[in-house]
């Protein structure tokens, strides 16, 4: 009976290591996993942030150039409304010339007819 006793206890002792070392080993494959899938997920959060810092930087370059597009634009713009006026102002004094001048051919065709 203490034979079959021990021999049971062995052989449980031997089924209860073999558990544990198979438990320990799945233990280990879970924590290489995990391991893995974080280093993934950190390479992964570091694209991402390359590219959202690659996205920024060349919008913030297409926003500087549109800025400075808008800056040439309003100075256009402005010289040209400074040169419609300029155009306005000898008009109105080739008009007023073009006005006295037709006067002065008026007198002078009356003077001529009489």
């Amino acid at each position: 009976q203490l034979h079959l006793t021990t021999t049971e206890k062995n052989e449980l002792a031997r089924s209860l290591e073999m558990a544990q070392n198979q438990l320990q080993e799945k233990e280990s494959e879970i924590k290489r996993e995990i391991s893995e899938c974080k280093d993934r997920l950190l390479q992964a959060e570091k694209e991402h942030q390359d590219a959202l810092t690659e996205a920024n930087r060349k919008n913030e370059v297409e926003i500087e150039a549109c800025h400075e597009k808008i800056s040439s634009l309003e100075q256009f713009i402005s010289s040209q409304k400074l040169e419609i006026e300029h155009l306005k102002s000898n008009k109105e004094l080739l008009n007023n010339s073009l006005k006295e001048a037709n006067q002065a051919l008026g007198e002078l065709l009356k003077t001529k007819v009489r």
